[in-house]
């Protein structure tokens, strides 16, 4: 027999569009699982996530994978570009499924891969490229669909202090320009307290 225990438990979250929340905790917490749960990537055993009005849980997998890829934005500690392409078909990357890449979407990209700072390494490949450089066209790539939320999983875990805080004053002054909700997971103090709101979690709640 298994037993499971419920890692987060009569869980109430309320986000405005628009606002910028911090989620901490200590480890096991459940943070990963709540941003994951938040992003479509989990299904909550009981309970609803509503988007916008809509109620995402009755969705079926091909119905979440596109609810996901339209409106939402993913940043991970780890930037997972593909070694193999450069700076720009990495940012490009989440709109190849749907076909050619138009117009419009190569001058967004090239917009935001200008407004972080690293249009010199546009054709550079990852392995040419400084962490805080890889990290940026990650949150570059995260944008290209224009979600209308980001979920940031500890996107400067990876990264120095000085880094961490120029990724940091990046992500947040792009979800007011953009206008994008942005929700981040993270262990930095600092991080967490440029957010409009912070959050704790700890014993599946949330206080």
């Amino acid at each position: 027999m298994h037993s499971y225990r419920p890692v987060l438990e009569n869980l109430e979250l309320k986000i405005e569009k628009g606002s910028k929340l911090a989620i901490i905790g200590p480890s096991g917490s459940g943070k990963t699982t709540l941003l994951n749960l938040i992003g479509a990537l989990d299904l909550p055993d009981s309970g609803e996530i509503i988007f916008d009005g809509k109620n995402i849980t009755s969705y079926s997998k091909n119905e979440l994978a596109d609810f996901r890829n339209r409106h939402l934005g993913f940043v991970f500690q780890m930037h997972h570009l593909m070694p193999q392409l450069t700076l720009l078909e990495n940012v490009l990357l989440p709109v190849l499924p749907q076909g050619k890449v138009s117009k419009e979407t190569t001058e967004w990209a090239e917009y935001l891969v200008k407004k972080v700072g690293i249009w010199e390494q546009r054709n550079q490949k990852p392995s040419e490229m400084s962490g805080g450089e890889c990290q940026r066209t990650a949150v570059v790539r995260a944008l290209i669909n224009k979600p209308e939320l980001i979920l940031a999983d500890e996107p400067t875990g990876a990264l120095d202090e000085a880094n961490a805080k120029a990724l940091t004053e990046l992500l947040i002054k792009l979800s007011e320009e953009e206008k994008v909700t942005l929700v981040t997971v993270t262990h930095s103090a600092e991080m967490a307290a440029s957010m409009d709101k912070k959050l704790v979690l700890k014993n599946g709640k949330l206080h």
